[in-house]
């Protein structure tokens, strides 16, 4: 069980490390993480007897 779970831990520990690599060099690379930016207007009927 012991061999199992050192493997499995560092490649989890590598995964994150990819993980907020990527988000911080990703935007150099073409990557946009921006929401898109639209303006959305409903109409509100107020029930106020």
């Amino acid at each position: 069980m012991g061999r199992l779970f050192k493997p499995l831990l560092i490649l989890l520990l590598l995964a994150v490390i990819a993980l907020v690599a990527y988000a911080y060099i990703g935007p150099y690379f073409g990557a946009d993480f921006s929401p898109p930016q639209t303006e959305i207007r409903q109409p509100v009927e107020l029930d106020a007897n």
